[in-house]
């Protein structure tokens, strides 16, 4: 598990392409002390497992189903990506909690600045914005967020970074066309869905028995 507060913006040393997966090294800096093989890091705020240790390079194996809905398949030498260690029991949630399991990407709409802020609109999937309110969570690149606003007719959302949010994290070099790795507050996604099948389940018991035929 996560929580969303990026401890590190940093370097991807080395990628190599094979057969079906991407091999990514990353500097981890001082954020490697004491990691071990098959630990969990958050890359962009997607889960993945440290398959190889060098120094302060910690190497990842990143299969398909994950280049394919995340944005760690545009990565190359030199990129900057936002990473978190795996949370501990005890540690300070300062954010909130994640599984580092993206739903998709969201593309950046729109760029707002103004003094000590930066605003960002960003467009996302249909399916998603369902679980998406006013001043719920949500984790851009794995750093965890309070939606601003929401433009249901266009599809998209608002959210605000302070100055401080800006120089430790990706987002900070985010322009229009970026691709953000997305990922909703799983509670508010059990209770849309629950609901939906609740009511589903309601519209389904409704319909059969509009379809007795009323006793004579």
């Amino acid at each position: 598990m996560f929580t969303g507060i990026v401890q590190g913006l940093c370097e991807v040393a080395a990628t190599a392409d094979e057969p079906s997966l991407r091999r990514l090294e990353v500097d981890l800096g001082g954020l490697a002390e004491g990691l071990q093989l098959g630990a969990s890091v958050a890359v962009n705020g997607v889960c993945l497992t440290v398959a190889g240790l060098r120094n302060d390079r910690a190497g990842f194996d990143v299969v398909r189903e994950t280049l394919n809905c995340t944005n760690l398949g545009a990565l190359t030498t030199g990129s900057r990506v936002n990473i978190e260690r795996s949370c501990r029991m005890g540690d300070e949630i300062g954010g909130h909690l994640l599984a580092g399991h993206v739903e998709g990407t969201g593309k950046v709409d729109a760029v707002e600045d103004g003094p000590n802020e930066r605003n960002l609109w960003l467009r996302v999937a249909p399916e998603w914005m369902r679980c998406l309110h006013h001043k719920g969570f949500v984790a851009l690149n794995g750093t965890s967020l309070t939606i601003a606003a929401v433009d249901a007719e266009e599809q998209r959302i608002k959210v605000c970074l302070i100055p401080e949010t800006l120089a430790r994290t990706t987002l900070g070099a985010a322009t229009p066309g970026s691709r953000l790795n997305l990922e909703i507050d799983q509670q508010t996604r059990a209770v849309v869905e629950t609901v939906e099948r609740v009511l589903a389940a309601q519209g389904r018991s409704r319909s059969a028995l509009s379809a007795v035929p009323a006793a004579s």
